[in-house]
């Protein structure tokens, strides 16, 4: 605590966060301020480093160390059905109206290692949409999105997220969509090959199609105010009329400029819809 409230320290983390824009072209710049320090603070500990200049000079000359560093800024932790009632509200509430359409996007952004996206799939497929329905899942982590494509998890793992996923309504059981070998879970192609794994930075990238629903969850959370409105404003522009997004549940778009482009459709589960 006491490192984080030098004013030094701040200082250190603008030069360093403007040092990584113009080596690497990622911008940390507008993540929020006090989740960055934390977060620095924990990857110099992990690294072995005892400043933020040791670190700066080591990520500078040595990009592995910079993938390192992506692994602690990005924050790659999730699990499948996380917070079930969000996936029991858009089975019962927002798949029923997505079935109006002939055909199905749906945007997982900040999909880290992809149990989000495979939980997606899943209920698609029980609600009868995934064969009409392309998932893109897509985050800055080069390393989240290689795990992510794999599908495979540790089967350790999948207890909890049976648990969850019974809870989001969950028609069969889990294990009808993986197979299980070596202490590993590999989720079957039918699921892996509705979905496109791409790198996109909201911080920097533009839109790059139209989508019925977007799903951006506990991803916000890491961003300070200017930077959550440039995501919803992509949000906006890629969302057909009428369209859905979801965020996580300490998230909303309800202090955003772009509030007023959006109804509470599920509010209690953070599920908004485009007007």
């Amino acid at each position: 605590m006491e490192r984080i409230l030098n004013p030094q320290f701040e200082i250190e983390l603008k030069l360093m966060l403007e040092a990584i824009n113009l080596k690497y072209d990622y911008d940390f710049r507008h993540y929020s301020p006090a989740s960055m320090k934390r977060t620095m603070v924990h990857a110099m500990e992990r690294m072995g480093c005892g400043t933020l200049p040791i670190l700066q000079k080591k990520i500078l000359q040595d990009s592995d160390f910079f993938h390192d560093l992506i692994e602690s800024l990005t924050i790659p932790v999730s699990e499948m059905f996380r917070d079930p009632t969000y996936f029991l509200a858009l089975r019962q509430k927002v798949f029923p109206l997505l079935k109006t359409y002939p055909s199905l996007k749906v945007w997982v952004a900040g999909c880290s290692t992809g149990e989000e996206v495979y939980s997606l799939a899943i209920l698609l497929q029980e609600e009868g949409l995934l064969s009409r329905t392309t998932l893109y899942a897509t985050d800055i982590n080069p390393r989240s999105l290689e795990k992510a494509e794999k599908g495979v998890f540790k089967l350790k793992m999948i207890q909890s997220f049976a648990e969850n996923y019974q809870k989001s309504g969950g028609k069969r059981s889990l294990s009808d969509y993986y197979t299980a070998t070596d202490n590993l879970a590999k989720f079957k192609s039918i699921l892996k090959k509705k979905i496109t794994f791409a790198d996109h930075s909201l911080v920097t990238d533009a839109v790059f199609m139209e989508t019925q629903l977007i799903s951006c969850r506990n991803v916000l959370i890491y961003f300070d105010r200017e930077l959550q409105d440039r995501a919803f404003g992509l949000f906006h522009e890629s969302l057909c009329r009428k369209g859905f997004l979801g965020v996580g549940a300490k998230e909303t778009i309800q202090f955003s400029q772009y509030a007023k482009y959006f109804d509470p459709f599920v509010k209690k589960d953070r599920i908004f819809q485009k007007k």
